[in-house]
């Protein structure tokens, strides 16, 4: 039997050309998570809030992964009509944004926040659950093609990751509103390019459930690892400008640390589809697991050092961008046909939405008391814990048996 990440080849082979559209919307996504989530924290802090504070407010985000993306995934399940619902979504998350140019105080920014993030943080869930699809046969799902698509998304974080830190070195943060509207905007040009298919709405009797998968141990491992994992990652997410900041690093070095996070991640998705083969899927997730346990010691121990932050950095091609990659081609496979939509969702609430909103707050707290690096000494242990799940989810796929590939 083929390996599941050897390229899908199939008579209804998919064009490049349909795969743009696709492309456009990753770049353009991720060109708004760039500068957004690296800086939203440098701004809030710059209007006086408070570590804790800020916490709190960048934890809006990850609150609204627990239970949007599963509303989303339910209803584009349901009706079939993804593309229109990301439409509505881009449109009225570029219309919350403009409120970010209102002078407020915390309320109304977390207001705004949520607004925001209850759209945006569906979009991704069901543009994958397309993507997925779209990439999937008989034969696999081709990791060749989900990964040229998903380097764009790399790419547009890349570029507004880096002009922004130094627009924001010299310009200062007060412009940081309008680059949030400026990017949902360009996101709303792009998701208006993609195909309106519409999947086939079910309205039978019969309905499938996705509690007999969640209730298979494979999968519960899988989740398992993809909550801890995120959760060590979530003191990159939330509170690596901070920390730099607090090393002294200036805005330009800080964007370009996570420039160099994300070409790292860049040169994986283009070239991934010659290294995934080589191990199983049970045997990436492991490896993902360990190489965040050693970038989270040389995050704590040795950030003064910019040679070891950048090597620290590069691991991210395996903490992020390969573990995703493997997280995606199993949610294909045990989420398959009208599950797939709340696969994924689950994969947004369950690896992204619980952990950010323990991580932000926790960190926060954390921060508080013992100072930012105690964050990364605490993603040690949760990257630890990753690395048991993913052992445990290893022997309970090898326990079943199903193929020597873990399919």
């Amino acid at each position: 039997m083929s390996h599941p990440f050897k390229e899908a080849r199939s008579s209804n082979a998919i064009s490049r050309f349909q795969l743009f559209p696709f492309a456009a919307l990753s770049a353009s996504y991720f060109a708004h998570i760039g500068f957004f989530n690296p800086y939203l924290p440098l701004w809030l802090k710059e209007l006086g809030f408070s570590i804790t504070i800020i916490g709190l407010l960048t934890a809006v985000q990850a609150a609204t992964r627990v239970l949007a993306p599963y509303g989303w995934g339910w209803l584009s399940d349901h009706t079939g009509k993804r593309v229109t619902l990301l439409r509505f979504c881009a449109g009225a998350a570029l219309i919350c944004s403009a409120g970010l140019w209102v002078e407020g105080g915390v309320v109304w920014i977390a207001v705004v926040l949520l607004m925001m993030f209850i759209h945006t943080s569906a979009m991704m869930p069901m543009s994958e659950a397309a993507l997925a699809h779209l990439v999937s046969s008989d034969q696999g799902f081709d990791s060749h093609r989900y990964g040229r698509v998903r380097l764009w998304g790399s790419l547009g974080f890349l570029v507004t990751v880096f002009v922004a830190g130094a627009w924001f070195e010299h310009q200062g943060m007060q412009s940081f509103p309008t680059w949030a509207v400026g990017s949902l905007l360009t996101l709303n040009v792009s998701v208006w390019w993609l195909p309106d298919r519409k999947e086939v709405a079910h309205h039978d009797a019969v309905k499938p459930s996705v509690l007999p998968v969640l209730r298979q141990p494979r999968v519960q491992w899988f989740f398992a690892t993809v909550f801890f994992h995120v959760l060590s990652h979530i003191g990159i997410y939330v509170f690596f400008s901070l920390y730099l900041d607090d090393l002294g690093y200036s805005k330009t070095m800080i964007g370009l640390l996570w420039a160099v996070s994300v070409a790292a991640e860049i040169v994986w998705f283009f070239t991934q589809s010659r290294w995934l083969p080589l191990f199983s899927l049970s045997a990436w997730m492991l490896i993902c697991s360990a190489a965040m346990v050693l970038r989270m010691v040389l995050t704590t121990w040795a950030a003064q050092w910019l040679w070891v932050l950048m090597f620290a950095q590069l691991l991210h091609a395996l903490t992020f961008a390969t573990q995703h990659t493997v997280c995606i081609a199993l949610l294909s496979q045990q989420f398959p046909g009208r599950l797939r939509g709340r696969g994924q969702a689950l994969y947004a609430s369950i690896g992204y939405g619980v952990p950010g909103v323990l991580g932000a707050l926790g960190g926060g707290a954390l921060s508080d008391v013992f100072g930012l690096s105690s964050v990364y000494a605490w993603s040690i242990l949760t990257a630890v814990i990753a690395c048991g799940c993913a052992w445990r989810s290893a022997r309970a796929i090898a326990s079943i048996s199903v193929t020597p590939n873990d399919a």
